[in-house]
């Protein structure tokens, strides 16, 4: 018996990570408390995922547990030991504007739980593989210091800069940054993580992600901006925009791509590795080349409002330079770019998003979950 431990499984990278490791034969356990309805409110409920994944796959064992359950988790470990091949941790407080209104909850589930998991992890299973998902915030808000230029819909970095047709690398400082409260405990964990690796010689990986998306994402307005955006487009609800004339640029990668890149990682596993991982060059925009995309799919204007003050330690443009781990995961490509990203949302969530109490997740179809 081969097993997959994956927290934060009803979330949006933890679910695509159930579906598709169970559909290579593994056995995965599930950790996952439902703690973004406690963020984020009901609508950000990932229970209907949770629940559906429940169903639909029959080796998938689910635990309502907090990662910052010492015990509990030493439990879990304890009862697979040497049967646990992988361990996937994207279970986060993701949101650095919540961060603030709470940071010892913030800090204590995003540094404190990577800890109870990495000891569960050298305790019980240290040959397994650990993939922990991080996030580019771990820069704070370095790349603001680039040097940018403005074009008709969005932030561009000049030509002459080395970092353009890239994206940002892993050699860009943490240091001397505003990283905000929620930068400052992922890179706690972060460096956690690589520290494992490196001294107890643990097979363990960050990838620092720019916007994960995908159709399984419970977006909100403080986490989940495409998935979110394209949740306003169809209910008619205005969307906030922060700062930086509405032409900030994210790259966006699909949770499908990212899994991938996890499973690539999984057959051949180095030690204290770390990746940014993103949509890089080739699946990326600005915000307002999204609310017209938006608008293009569903043919409704997207209502908006524009606040003059950015949030603070916000990206102005991020694109991920994933040169490093394609030199070292040849055979791995991204398949999705924004456009495909937004039809695949709008599809699979329209009805649901406009008749949320009778759609159930036992109608739903598992199409958006991917298999290998």
């Amino acid at each position: 018996m081969s097993v997959a431990i994956i927290t934060g499984s009803a979330g949006l990278v933890g679910s695509e990570a159930v579906a598709y490791f169970a559909s290579l034969g593994m056995d995965v356990v599930g950790i996952d408390n439902g703690m973004r309805a406690t963020f984020f409110g009901e609508d950000a409920s990932t229970k209907w995922v949770r629940d559906r994944l429940m169903e639909k796959i029959p080796t998938y064992r689910h635990h309502e547990l907090d990662i910052r359950d010492t015990e509990g988790v030493s439990r879990l470990f304890d009862r697979y030991r040497s049967n646990v091949a992988l361990i996937i941790h994207t279970a986060a407080q993701p949101s650095h504007d919540w961060a603030a209104t709470n940071p010892t909850v913030d800090f204590t589930v995003n540094a404190n739980g990577t800890s109870v998991l990495l000891e569960a992890a050298r305790r019980f299973a240290p040959n397994s593989v650990f993939i922990f998902m991080s996030t580019n915030k771990v820069y704070g808000d370095a790349p603001n210091g680039l040097p940018l230029v403005e074009r008709r819909t969005r932030w561009e970095i000049a030509s002459s800069h080395p970092y353009s047709g890239k994206g940002i690398p892993e050699t860009m400082p943490v240091d001397r940054t505003m990283h905000s409260l929620f930068g400052v405990s992922k890179l706690a964990a972060d460096v956690l993580v690589q520290e494992y690796g490196r001294y107890f010689g643990m097979k363990t990986v960050c990838f620092r992600g720019g916007c994960l998306t995908g159709p399984n994402h419970s977006g909100t307005q403080m986490h989940g901006f495409l998935a979110y955006l394209m949740r306003c487009a169809v209910t008619r609800t205005p969307y906030t925009v922060f700062g930086y004339k509405q032409k900030q640029v994210r790259d966006n990668i699909h949770s499908a791509d990212l899994i991938r890149a996890f499973h690539e990682f999984f057959k051949k596993p180095r030690r204290a590795e770390v990746y940014n991982i993103g949509g890089s060059q080739e699946s990326n925009c600005s915000m307002l080349e999204a609310m017209s995309l938006c608008e293009d799919l569903t043919g409704e204007k997207v209502e908006s409002r524009y606040v003059e003050e950015n949030r603070r330690g916000d990206h102005i443009w991020w694109i991920s330079d994933i040169s490093r781990f394609r030199e070292h995961y040849p055979d791995w490509k991204l398949q999705y770019n924004v456009p495909q990203i937004l039809r695949e949302i709008l599809e699979c969530n329209r009805d649901r998003w406009r008749n949320p109490c009778t759609v159930r997740a036992s109608e739903m179809s598992l199409a958006s979950l991917s298999t290998p």
